[in-house]
């Protein structure tokens, strides 16, 4: 299977650049794949597509105000660093720009904080080992801003504190916002537990991998970065049993998804653990528990197109995927909704 297969023509006024006016303000297409149809809807309409007796999987990891802007002490020059997690020797693993002023031996510091970031190391991926003298979580908390994704063509604001972040997030570890569950309010949540939809919780922290480019034209031969997940004892016990009693699992976001089916047992089980995924769903895979998928609408040639392709048939979505533009959905992680079921 080509990369070529999951290009699509996106007219640059389609990628939406703030979110909309209310968070379930936004539009839900709705892809049958039973009848092989696309509908169109308010995202109000959600509860409609579910049931007393199914189960969401959301995913409860937080995104933290990753996004360092410092300056080298020598020169002035400006530097930047995305911290991505922290290693076992106590330092962070980060994204570095400029990066070809950021070699090893390199010092950073901030504005409004004495701490000082010394690159330590130059990882194969190009990512930097960082080590800082001082309070790291004091200089993130001063200094961080929220990481706005590359195709969102500004700054970010204190308005973005709050809308790139589900009204569910606990866990903070994420540079990304599990971007399908933006849409959910604490009202809706509430109309769907009073539904009878049972709700369970896990967590991946979604990485700057989630943007990485597919390099290779054989989509086989792609590698993904792994991601941090947990499923708790609750998870399990909720998911394993909306399976067994027959309801529907529906994956809230394609990190949901990747947690789900990393965890699932031969029983057809989700089991309790914690560790690294780097599971790559592409046209071809058998999916394990997910019986639907609400997620947003996907940049070209992504493992994210791929994801949903493998869910729903290629030319499916590249149906749905056409209807959109046609009716001029928004796109990417502010954009609309999709329903796959």
């Amino acid at each position: 299977m080509n990369l070529s297969d999951f290009d699509y023509h996106l007219p640059e006024s389609l990628i939406a650049q703030h979110p909309s006016d209310r968070r379930d303000g936004s539009r839900l297409m709705v892809v049958d794949r039973a009848a092989g149809t696309v509908s169109h809807h308010q995202f109000t309409e959600f509860v409609e597509f579910v049931s007393a007796g199914d189960c969401l999987v959301v995913n409860e990891t937080k995104v933290f105000p990753a996004r360092l802007q410092g300056h080298k002490p020598d020169t002035g020059g400006r530097a930047e660093l995305l911290l991505i997690r922290p290693d076992s020797d106590g330092r962070w693993i980060a994204m570095a720009r400029p990066g070809r002023r950021l070699r090893e031996g390199a010092r950073i510091a901030f504005e409004g904080d004495d701490t000082i970031a010394t690159i330590e190391g130059i990882l194969e991926d190009g990512t930097r080992a960082v080590r800082f003298e001082g309070d790291v979580a004091r200089l993130i908390e001063r200094v961080g801003d929220i990481p706005l994704p590359p195709y969102i063509d500004r700054e970010a604001t204190d308005a973005d504190v709050e809308r790139y972040q589900t009204v569910y997030a606990r866990t903070p570890g994420a540079v990304a916002a599990p971007t399908a569950g933006l849409h959910f309010t604490p009202e809706l949540l509430a109309s769907l537990d009073g539904q009878g939809v049972n709700r369970a919780n896990v967590l991946l922290h979604v990485g700057p991998g989630t943007f990485k480019p597919v390099e290779v034209e054989n989509v086989s031969d792609h590698k993904m970065d792994a991601e941090y997940y947990e499923v708790s004892d609750n998870a399990a016990r909720v998911v394993s049993e909306t399976k067994s009693r027959v309801g529907n699992v529906v994956a809230v976001g394609t990190t949901s998804v990747r947690v789900l089916e990393s965890q699932s047992n031969e029983a057809g089980e989700l089991s309790v653990g914690t560790g690294w995924t780097d599971i790559f769903i592409y046209p071809g895979y058998q999916f394990s528990l997910v019986d639907a998928l609400l997620t947003n609408f996907h940049l070209p040639k992504s493992t994210l197109l791929m994801l949903i392709s493998a869910l729903a048939g290629r030319e499916l979505i590249a149906q749905a995927y056409d209807e959109a533009v046609r009716e001029e959905y928004r796109f990417y992680s502010y954009g609309d909704a999709m329903l796959i079921q």
